[in-house]
């Protein structure tokens, strides 16, 4: 095999979360164009059809599945469903995520919850239910944050804290199935990339943190998408229980 070809994903089936928009599309794209066949779970149907058109004018196969990744029956529902179809799922990426930014003080309890209910639980449940069909050779790339890792002036005391404990739930997972089932799981967190999240932040915000961005720009989506290919494929084979920072340097300043 050569190095190129170890980056080659072809016939898998990569189940893609989040996939109605933003990174969750650039996710599914990247690994239709690897050579992947992509099941694609969000709640918005509507935006789910039009990520599956996309992977089909890239040459891919998609599966499209209305999924809200909170609740653990729809999860194992979509599992259901891609190995209905596919007969496997070999890689699952964990990307459906919400953010809120109120002040800790003013924070409700339903407010705090529904961000974990998403980001960690959904995270778990996804996984959970990947892990019980995944054969050895799987992956598992859960999507955590900076945010889990350094703050970035804003109130989100709910999204870090998912984010910190996404991580601490790769590290756990990995060291589970690794030698047991021959999965392994890592964790990819982005820095400052467009998605419908970014598009929230108040005016300026982006342009206050550019001291931050070691690099001079946000990142463009399809650099995190080849992030997530390297270690979905052969080229990643050593690497598990690992946060990997994709992130222009915002962490080292």
């Amino acid at each position: 095999m050569s190095v190129l070809d170890r980056f080659r994903i072809d016939d898998k089936v990569v189940i893609v979360t989040g996939a109605s928009s933003g990174l969750g599309v650039a996710f599914a794209k990247g690994f239709a164009e690897a050579g992947a066949r992509v099941v694609l779970a969000a709640r918005r149907a509507d935006k789910l059809e039009q990520t599956a058109k996309l992977v089909e004018s890239v040459g891919g196969t998609a599966l499209a599945v209305a999924t809200d990744i909170s609740d653990h029956t729809q999860v194992n529902a979509l599992v259901d469903a891609a190995m209905a179809e596919f007969g496997q799922v070999d890689v699952l990426i964990n990307n459906a995520g919400v953010g809120t930014a109120f002040p800790a003080t003013r924070e409700t309890p339903e407010q705090f919850q529904s961000v974990i209910d998403i980001n960690l639980n959904g995270s778990y449940w996804a996984a959970q239910a990947c892990g019980r069909v995944m054969t050895p050779g799987s992956s598992i790339i859960n999507i955590s944050s900076i945010l889990g890792i350094t703050t970035a002036g804003l109130p989100q005391a709910a999204y870090s804290a998912s984010k910190a404990a996404v991580s601490g739930l790769t590290r756990d997972l990995a060291q589970q199935w690794g030698s047991r089932k021959g999965i392994r799981v890592n964790a990819i967190a982005p820095g400052f990339f467009e998605s419908e999240m970014t598009d929230s932040y108040h005016d300026g915000y982006l342009e206050s943190m550019a001291p931050r961005l070691i690099l001079g720009r946000t990142g463009d989506p399809e650099e995190l998408a080849a992030t997530a290919i390297w270690l979905a494929s052969p080229a990643g084979g050593y690497v598990t229980g690992q946060t990997i920072v994709v992130d222009g340097g915002v962490t080292i300043t």
